[in-house]
């Protein structure tokens, strides 16, 4: 076996020792009444308290469960990690009445935890713990134990944390989601706590990044379609908006429709004439990856946002949602 054979027979086993391990914790969560109730009673604990949710553990425990708090407060829960090292040093005063613990140790026997232990009841703090023995000193004094199938690690020697560490974040991820959906957070909610990036720019709703204003392309149904025209080249969007008596979008005229209708009078018609009727439009609240998806659908590259009652308030082109990162 060539080394390349080697490794990439290394990488495949790493894989489907970590698929394996996922699919244990997934038939054991449906074969094991005491592991599902776990896992509500887990959610219900963190959706009832006030306060916020203290993560700990130490090593890859600790690693996973930085993940695990970043996740919970991205998704609408107040949390945050310490260090049980530095709580044993003063940062246990962080940590209030309200608050919640989940502790995070695959033997369950992790020392560093136990000064966080003792605090949790001395102040009625109550914890979730995620380990491996039910029978384990943080098991036993856990308000709620969530205890994993024992699963193969990756490492040959059995020793490097893997399977184990990857088991501990999908039981995280879990348990986030769950709390997610049943507090109904939605994108717009997503989008308050993540404005940066790439995230952010999917995030962004059409309206935010339309022009408004002076800026539309815009006129009465009614008017010649040598203003049209004019509105079509001056505005730079190579569209014009009709309005309607009721101030809603009759229809649109574009490039496209100008050539259909290309004569020596053309200039003279009205723009009912010569508009396409039931434009397509894009409510204020879209956000701004749907728009981008409905144009990509629908090979257009502007689309108008309409307001409540159904009134052109912006305009969207396609290079705007480029220019945005939206893509």
């Amino acid at each position: 076996m060539t080394v390349r054979d080697a490794v990439l027979a290394s990488i495949t086993r790493t894989l489907g020792t970590a698929a394996d391990g996922i699919g244990a914790l997934a038939a054991e969560l449906a074969r094991q009444a005491e592991l599902s109730k776990s896992f509500i009673e887990a959610v219900d604990l963190l959706a009832s308290r006030g306060g916020r949710v203290v993560v700990a553990g130490v090593g890859k425990s600790g690693h996973i469960g930085r993940k695990i708090a970043a996740t919970l407060a991205s998704t609408g829960t107040s949390a945050y990690f310490v260090h049980p090292t530095e709580a044993s040093h003063g940062d246990l005063g962080m940590i209030t009445a309200q608050d919640l613990l989940v502790l995070l140790s695959w033997s369950g026997e992790t020392l560093e935890l136990g000064n966080m232990l003792t605090y949790s009841k001395r102040f009625n703090v109550p914890v979730i713990s995620i380990t491996s023995s039910l029978e384990s000193t943080i098991a036993r004094n856990s308000t709620i134990a969530i205890v994993l199938p024992k699963v193969q690690e990756a490492c040959p020697h059995g020793l490097a944390p893997t399977t184990s560490a990857l088991l501990q974040l999908a039981v995280g991820d879990a348990l986030a989601i769950a709390l997610l959906e049943r507090r109904g957070f939605s994108a717009a909610d997503f989008k308050t706590f993540h404005p940066g990036g790439k995230l952010g720019s999917q995030l962004m709703l059409a309206q935010e990044l339309a022009h408004s204003g002076d800026a539309m392309p815009l006129l009465s149904s009614g008017a010649p379609m040598s203003e049209a025209v004019i509105q079509m080249s001056s505005k730079g969007f190579g569209v014009v908006g009709i309005l309607g008596a009721d101030g809603k979008l009759a229809g649109i005229i574009t490039d496209g429709d100008l050539r259909r209708h290309m004569s020596s009078d053309l200039l003279a018609l009205t723009v009912d004439l010569v508009m396409s009727h039931s434009p397509r439009i894009i409510p204020r609240n879209l956000l701004a990856s749907a728009a981008m998806e409905l144009m990509q659908s629908q090979k257009i590259t502007v689309l108008f946002v309409v307001g409540d009652l159904g009134e052109p308030i912006g305009i969207l082109h396609v290079h705007d949602l480029l220019r945005a990162g939206v893509a």
